[in-house]
């Protein structure tokens, strides 16, 4: 604690500097770095100051005995304090108070799929709705039928959130295979099917964090097209590029400009490629970030949504509920605090 209170005290130091905030990166660097060190350092506090109860109650009741019922009252508080502050010095996954570009992808199922990928689309802007982030679809191919084949979304939020509370801390346990089963509008008979939809949730990189060599892109532009494969442009507005070391692809044609579409696929481009480099250190670094919720296979279902039960159930961590129709309004936070919880108990079991 003497370090992290030290680092504090330093962090507003800077941050009252002018000079500092001529540097917005820096700036905004120094400011995540001072919110998130904030709870710590007021939890500290109160840690402290209920140790100090407590032995002005230690001494009231070898005074007079009738005083032992605060001294227990103040020696349950401390423990309080303490608990928190345990939770709040667990380290935390470093990409949680980033922003996310988030993905989702139809699967199995066809047209449904697609039908179903909208419902994930609408559940996520809704519940960012809620909590105050922005919003921007970043590039989009719809279905015939009104859904997505696939769909990218910046989502944002506002200043510097408190820890546990960024975009990413909350978002990144929605990542994996979505399941619905439900009667489709396509199915005359009334029959339920099952059918899925994947959802990829990256933390948006900031271009000091990822490196792009110019020369290692290949850009292509063509004309925009929409749902049928009609051209909807009659210029080369569509950008696709092409990152030649890692062969990663990205393409947009959301926007009538080439260039809005350039920077649009440079930002999904470099959330994956930041991604990647996440993953393969994750991989070196198994052993000491083991998490039963950030461990799950992708390519395993990680939730299920059933519309004939208004149920919707988490495999990962045995919730389930029975309001479908609010959690796909927006109501999303129940479903993921128990991800949220579940993570906590496994980092403090891992310290």
């Amino acid at each position: 604690m003497d370090d992290l209170l030290a680092e504090h005290a330093d962090l507003e130091r800077q941050l009252a500097d002018p000079a500092v905030h001529a540097d917005q990166t820096r700036a905004r660097t120094l400011g995540r770095r001072y919110a998130e060190l904030g709870p710590i350092v007021d939890a500290y506090r109160q840690w402290s100051s209920a140790g100090d109860d407590v032995e002005a109650a230690r001494e009231l009741v070898a005074e007079d005995p009738d005083f032992a019922a605060e001294a227990a009252e103040a020696e349950e508080r401390r423990e309080e304090c303490a608990e928190k502050l345990r939770r709040l010095l667990v380290p935390r996954d470093p990409a949680d108070d980033k922003d996310v570009i988030l993905e989702v992808k139809a699967g199995e199922g066809g047209e449904e799929s697609a039908l179903f990928a909208g419902d994930l689309l609408r559940m996520y802007l809704r519940y960012a709705e809620r909590a105050g982030w922005k919003t921007e679809i970043l590039e989009s191919n719809e279905s015939d039928l009104g859904g997505y084949k696939d769909v990218q979304v910046a989502v944002k939020t506002k200043g510097n959130p408190a820890p546990g509370e960024g975009v990413y801390a909350r978002l990144k346990f929605e990542g994996g295979v979505h399941r619905v089963q439900r009667v489709p509008a396509t199915e005359s008979q009334g029959r339920i099917h099952t059918s899925a939809a994947g959802v990829l949730v990256l933390p948006e990189a900031e271009d000091v964090e990822v490196e792009i060599n110019a020369n290692d892109l290949r850009i292509d532009v063509y004309r925009s097209s929409g749902p049928g494969g009609q051209s909807v442009n009659t210029t080369d507005s569509a950008v696709r590029i092409t990152h030649l070391p890692t062969g990663i692809v990205v393409s947009c044609q959301n926007e009538k400009s080439q260039l809005q579409n350039k920077e649009s696929a440079m930002r999904i481009l470099r959330a994956r490629m930041l991604a990647a480099a996440q993953e393969e250190a994750d991989k070196e670094a198994s052993d000491v970030r083991r998490s039963q919720v950030r461990t799950v296979d992708r390519s395993e279902r990680i939730r299920t949504y059933n519309f004939a039960e208004n149920r919707i159930s988490d495999h990962r961590v045995g919730y389930k509920a029975y309001n479908l129709d609010q959690v796909l309004d927006g109501d999303l936070d129940p479903v993921i605090q128990a991800c949220v919880d579940a993570d906590m108990a496994a980092r403090l079991a891992h310290q």
